[in-house]
This record gives structure tokens, C-alpha cells and sequence, in this order.
């Protein structure tokens, strides 16, 4: 479609009217610089969007679908926006329709069911909205605060295949939704698999459901999974040769999960889990990769219980982490999770009003408050500055109830007759190393932001290795080493899921870099992206492929994902539907 087609002014008439109506004025955005903080990725990424609406109920939505369809736009369903492959935001230009981006963020209400065992979490629900929710249940999350960005949705993580940084309970996986979706036919259908009864009509069941008018009754239990139960098990063969999780494993492709935004998701039913009566961190280091190899072997294989979680960061991480999420660490800190979308919405609004003004720089929010930030003295522990010193790869460990004992023991017999050392933490010094290695992947963006003048562009790489890789810190080839002006290298040990990040010098092709560096990966057996969607950085492989195709056989959501066509009905650009599995 043209740019002026895109533009039609009868077109721009009509649907804008119809969204206004039923969402309000106040949030239909039509202005550029106000739909910008929505059409430009979290990290990278963008385009233009013909209108951002912001529903305030599951039956605003529902309304904003049916006049989306009628209009024949593309939907992007949009949480957080916190993405790091740009998944969530139109990429570029070359679509054949205009482009309507939902916010789903005022939709945010969780529901409790069986004593907190089960939760319902709406479009717009948070990690954050949920640990709170379950605290006085005694129970907790099935992920915990994204180690690659803060403040990420409930629904996000599960059509993203995101999270399995804790190892007892693997990847945000579900297979009870609600969603709507195009079927082939162009007709638009909700589909209620939550496991509630709320009635036949799609308004009678979104109503239903958000003033939970439905019964105990209502709620049944069937034989599906809220959660992936068998990772536990899959995690310990240490010896298999494909990963333990990634993003197009089919074994959890499953409606809502992992469809990456091909369906409408409304709301999405998961399990949670008891909090532990005991809980203990130790922080680990070493300058041997292989010795850190060896520990994981051991304590995935051997241990009768297993570790909570173990986050990776090699000293570079450390150190740009400290430096460049340090405004971001002492917000958390300092005045809580429930501060950082009201940070987030600030930073929009800053941002929007300084770009028009041309003698301000681009990003002025973050300009602004990483140069505040500095003014605040050292906020880690000595222990760990010690170590920083000392070890080149740090690791943090995370042990509860009878599996505290087991990890002392271990790790104290471990380091009489091995290079490194270890220390259990104090409650602080947890909190204090769980928080600087959550704001990591924040630290990178702003770190170039800072200095892009001088640099390149940035470079991201999600992979998992497999389960019984040796080999696993990068050495980069010589020829690949010399383009690169910064490296930052975190990510989940005991599952082998590694974010592998860069930033380029100034001149060189990041595309072409990645390219080199991916084909290394398959030439290992390892699988990318590990945990993010594929976005606009990767290509969907043939499963992820074909369940897009299936999930959504008039591409009318969210367009273009994975390398795929922009174009009604999966057409490639000469109009040729071979091998899209439309039936046309």
C-alpha cells in the first residue's frame, strides 16, 4: 500500500471516529509524536502507526477488533512494549495496510482462583502487579522481574515464550486463554479456553469475566497446563545435545503461547507457587569458564534438590550494569516495583516534549537521568566489589528450603580443590545482587545512548546452548573481535540461555556481523532466539512458521513477524500464496 493510500482521508474519517466512540478521545492517539512512545521498540525497531488505542475494559478491546477487522487494518496487540527484538512494534514501512496499535496497559485486573493456586491475569497485568497480588497467599510468580527488562506483562511473557530463568519451572507456558482471532474466512471469533463457564456471547463473556460475575461452580479444572510441569525434568539431562528451552521448541507452541502477538490475547490462566520457608543466595566467582561448567553439572545432576535459579554475569556486565542501570537499580530500590510504570510513562512524556523542541537531544529522558544518577554514591556491597576484583565470571545462585544445606556442603568441598570462591549473602546483599543483574539489559541501550556519537549500532543475540555444550563462553574469531566496540555477555547458566550482546564500531554492518555469529550457533546445535520473541531480528524457523500461518491465516496480526510476509494473506511481494497455507 502507498503512502497516500495508507492516508486516506475518508479512511482516516471513518475508523478514527469508530475507535474514538468506543475508547474515547482522550485515548485514541492519531498524532505522531504522540503514538511514537508506542510505534518505536523498546530497544530497536519502529515504524508508523495509523492510530494507538488505549481500551479500558475486555469489551473495549473486543469493540476495537471488530472495527479493525471491518477497516481491514493490521492489529499489533501491545503490552509493556518492552521487548527487545522490536516484536511489538511495526518495523518499517513495506506493509500493504495501515497499522493500529492496541495498548492493552489500563486492563491490568488478576483474578484469584483456588486460593491463589491458579490466576487469571488480563491483557495488561504485570510481574510486578502479580507478586504483589500473591504475597499474602504465600505464594509467588511463575517468572520473576524480566532479566532483560522491567516491568514486563503477564500475557507478554506467555505469547513470547519468555522467562525459564527459574529452573524448577521453566518458560511462561499456558494452555488456557482467551483470545479472539481472524479465521480464514475474515471473520473475527473469541474463543474461551480459560477453563470458565461465562456464558456464549463474546461481549456477555469479556463482561463476565471482568466483573467476575461467574460462580466457584463456573470454574472447572481440566487436563491442561497452566505452566510447563515437565522442565524440571527435561533441565537435568545434562547430557542431551539440543537446549533445554527456546523460543520454537513445539513442544510449547500452543495457541496463546508463543504465538507472538498472531492472536488477540484477552487474558490467559497460569499456575503459581508456594514461597519458600527458607531461602538462601550464594554469589559465586571464578576466572574459569570450565569450572563454572562444572558446577552446573553437578548441582543439575546430583543435587536431590534443585537451585531456585543461577544468573550469569561476566565482569563487562558487571561493570556497565553498575555504571548504566544504576538509575534504574536505585529507583527499585529505593521506592519499589510499583514506581516503575509511572517512570516509564514520565520518561514518554519527557521524551515527547523535548522532541519538539530541535536543539534537544533525542532520548533527553535518559540523558537526564543517567547524569543524575551519578551523584549517588557506590550502591553494591563491598563482598561483591571484592569479587569484581578478583574473578572475571560471576554467578548467582539461588537455593531454598532443604536445597540450602545441600548447595553449602557442595560449594565448600567444591573450592578446596577448585579455582574461585564463594559467599552465602545476607538478605541485603541478595536483593542487592539480584537487583544489579535485573537491570542489566536497560544498562546496554542507555550505555549507547550516552556515547552514540562515537559507536555503532547495537547487536543482540539470545541463544541457548545446548544442554551438554563445554564450550560455552564466546571467543569471537579475530576477523568478528576487531568490529566490535563493546561486548556484554549475561544470561541463565544452569539452562545454557546466554544474551550475547554488542555494540558495534562506528561503520561496520551489525547484520552481516550477526549473520557470521549465528551461523557459529548452528553449526553447534544451538537454538536462537532462546527466550525472546523472534521479533524483527530473527527468522521464524519452519515451526514457528507454519504455527504462525495456522494461528492466523489472514496475517491480519501483527505482520511481518519473523522475517514473514507483511502482506494479506501470507502473499509474498509478486502476489504468490505457494507454501503460505492459506488454501488460496
Amino acid at each position: 500500500m502507498t503512502e497516500s493510500s495508507m492516508t486516506d482521508t475518508s479512511f482516516n474519517l471513518d475508523l478514527a471516529a469508530e475507535l474514538k466512540a468506543i475508547v474515547g478521545n482522550q485515548y485514541t492517539l492519531t498524532d505522531e509524536d504522540k503514538t511514537k512512545p508506542y510505534s518505536q521498540g523498546f530497544r530497536l525497531g519502529g515504524g508508523k502507526a495509523y492510530a494507538v488505542v488505549r481500551p479500558g475494559s475486555l469489551v473495549e478491546i473486543w469493540k476495537c477488533l471488530q472495527a479493525c477487522v471491518k477497516a481491514d487494518v493490521i492489529v499489533i496487540m501491545q503490552a509493556a512494549n518492552t521487548g527487545l527484538t522490536g516484536g511489538s512494534t511495526p518495523n518499517g514501512a513495506d506493509y500493504d495496510r495501515p497499522i493500529v496499535i492496541i495498548s492493552t496497559m489500563r486492563i491490568d485486573d488478576i483474578q484469584l482462583l483456588d486460593q491463589g493456586k491458579q490466576i487469571v491475569g488480563f491483557a495488561g497485568s504485570t510481574l510486578f502487579g502479580l507478586e504483589d497480588t500473591l504475597k499474602p497467599y504465600g505464594r509467588e510468580p511463575h517468572s520473576v522481574i524480566g532479566s532483560s527488562c522491567i516491568g514486563a506483562s503477564i500475557v507478554g511473557g506467555v505469547c513470547n515464550n519468555s522467562g525459564g530463568a527459574l529452573v524448577q519451572r521453566g518458560p511462561a507456558y499456558t494452555e488456557m486463554s482467551l483470545f479472539a482471532q481472524v479465521t480464514q474466512d475474515g471473520e473475527l471469533q473469541l474463543v474461551n479456553n480459560l477453563g470458565i463457564e461465562l456464558g456464549t456471547d463474546p461481549e456477555e463473556i469479556l463482561t463476565n469475566l471482568q466483573n467476575k460475575t461467574y460462580q466457584e461452580k463456573d470454574v472447572q479444572f481440566p487436563e491442561k497446563r497452566g505452566s510447563d510441569n515437565e522442565y524440571h525434568e527435561r533441565i537435568r539431562d545434562v547430557d542431551a545435545d539440543t537446549p533445554s528451552r527456546f523460543n520454537n521448541d513445539p513442544r510449547r507452541l500452543y495457541e496463546a503461547s508463543g504465538c507472538a502477538g498472531k492472536l488477540a490475547v484477552f487474558a490467559v490462566r497460569i499456575d503459581t507457587f508456594p514461597i519458600p520457608e527458607k531461602y538462601q543466595v550464594f554469589y559465586i566467582g571464578t576466572n574459569d569458564p570450565a569450572v563454572m561448567e562444572q558446577m552446573r553439572r553437578d548441582m543439575l545432576s546430583t543435587f536431590k534438590n534443585l537451585p531456585v535459579s543461577g544468573e550469569y554475569m561476566h565482569s563487562s556486565s558487571y561493570d556497565i550494569s553498575k555504571k548504566y542501570g544504576k538509575d534504574s537499580y536505585l529507583v527499585i530500590d529505593k521506592l519499589g516495583t510499583k514506581y516503575i510504570p509511572k517512570m516509564f510513562a514520565l520518561k514518554r512524556t519527557v521524551d515527547r516534549w523535548a522532541g519538539k523542541l530541535k536543539f534537544m537531544p533525542s532520548k533527553f529522558s535518559d540523558i537526564m537521568m543517567q547524569y543524575a544518577s551519578q551523584l549517588f554514591p557506590n550502591h553494591l556491597p563491598k563482598r561483591m566489589e571484592d569479587f569484581r576484583e578478583k574473578y572475571e565470571h560471576h554467578w548467582i545462585v539461588e537455593t531454598s528450603n532443604d536445597g540450602v544445606a545441600e548447595a553449602q556442603a557442595y560449594l565448600e568441598n567444591f573450592f578446596k580443590d577448585n579455582e574461585g570462591d564463594f559467599f552465602a549473602c545476607t538478605k541485603r546483599e541478595a536483593d542487592q545482587a539480584i537487583l544489579h543483574r535485573f537491570v542489566t539489559g536497560g544498562a546496554l541501550t542507555r550505555l549507547h545512548i550516552m556515547n552514540k556519537k562515537k559507536l555503532g549500532s547495537i547487536m543482540t543475540i539470545d541463544v541457548a546452548f545446548p544442554r551438554n555444550e563445554r564450550d560455552w563462553f564466546e571467543e569471537l574469531p579475530k576477523d568478528i573481535e576487531e568490529k566490535v566496540a563493546v561486548k556484554m555477555y549475561y544470561g541463565h547458566f544452569f539452562c545454557h540461555v546466554m544474551h550475547q550482546n554488542y555494540i558495534m564500531k562506528k561503520g561496520v554492518d551489525a547484520k552481516a556481523v550477526k549473520k557470521q555469529i549465528l551461523s557459529s550457533y548452528d553449526a553447534r546445535g544451538a537454538e536462537y532466539p532462546a527466550e525472546h520473541n523472534v521479533g524483527h531480528e530473527y527468522v521464524a524457523k519452519p515451526a514457528l512458521r507454519e504455527f504462525y500461518q495456522k494461528t492466523d491465516p489472514t496475517n491480519s496480526f501483527n505482520s511481518g513477524i519473523g522475517g514473514t510476509s507483511k502482506l494479506k494473506h501470507w502473499q509474498d511481494a509478486s502476489g504468490d500464496h505457494s507454501g503460505c497455507g492459506c488454501g488460496k
